[in-house]
């Protein structure tokens, strides 16, 4: 009898390697476009949430189909024509990286900790009778650990908040993972982002003792970073680089703008 190679258990691995591979590629690629839709349906439920229109026995897609989903310039506040720039195919994290579509951000305007920011956003709009009676915006910042996304909507005056909502983050949980916390998010509504002379006013875990209640939300204790993050994001994100040109039209036409 021939003796047995001593490599045949060498290749015997290799080929049953070879074979797991395929078939963790294999499960990658056909589970990708499954993993994308529970992404998109994971951000429309944040968005309804953010803007008080989630209902738990209804469906999500029911639900989004009175939000209307616009392109904007964030430099001028203007909407973008569709047939520039699609929603459905939008995507602000890629375009940030982009060299035609995101830029730089200089660092004493980068509080938020973010490097580059997209020349253009995503908006969600909540109509009655025509007009946008809510507005739902997508912010991020760098936290403690992580990049923090969320969704904040603000009212029919444009300045003050009726929901957030944090989707995406690696905080510390039981600490900065606080963030998702609802009874920390409920503590946002109906908090003012500017005052009577539309300046920035919202502070979050830092406010001073002659701050005014409407101005501030509560930090999150043990936090500390996280929290100031959280207050960066806001800062930038309503900030003159971020969707200030946006809102302040909206301000002057009561919710008619409509580019």
């Amino acid at each position: 009898m021939a003796e047995e190679s001593p490599y045949k258990p060498f290749y015997s691995v290799l080929v049953l390697a070879f074979f797991c591979s395929l078939l963790v590629a294999g499960a990658a690629v056909g589970l990708r476009p499954l993993q994308e839709e529970n992404k998109l349906q994971d951000r429309k439920k944040n968005i309804l949430q953010a803007a008080g229109l989630w209902q738990e026995d209804a469906s999500i897609d029911a639900l989004f189909a009175d939000i209307e989903t616009r392109v904007i310039e964030l430099d001028s506040g203007q909407f973008v024509p569709e047939s520039s720039i699609s929603p459905p195919e939008y995507d602000q994290r890629k375009a940030a990286m982009n060299a035609d579509m995101g830029e730089s951000i200089p660092d004493p305007d980068d509080v938020a900790g973010l490097g580059r920011r997209e020349k253009y956003s995503l908006v969600y709009l909540v109509r009655k009778n025509g007009d946008i009676n809510q507005v739902v915006l997508p912010v991020r910042g760098k936290g403690l650990w992580s990049t923090m996304y969320a969704y904040i909507a603000l009212q029919d005056d444009f300045k003050t908040i009726n929901g957030i909502s944090f989707y995406e983050h690696g905080e510390t949980p039981g600490l900065g993972g606080e963030i998702e916390n609802d009874r920390w998010q409920a503590g946002w509504q109906g908090k003012k982002v500017y005052d009577e002379s539309s300046q920035e006013a919202l502070t979050v875990g830092k406010a001073q003792g002659d701050t005014p209640e409407k101005y501030q939300v509560d930090g999150i204790s043990g936090a500390t970073l996280t929290t100031e993050g959280v207050d960066n994001l806001v800062d930038f994100w309503f900030g003159s680089n971020g969707f200030k040109p946006f809102l302040t039209r909206l301000q002057e036409t009561g919710g008619k703008y409509n580019g």
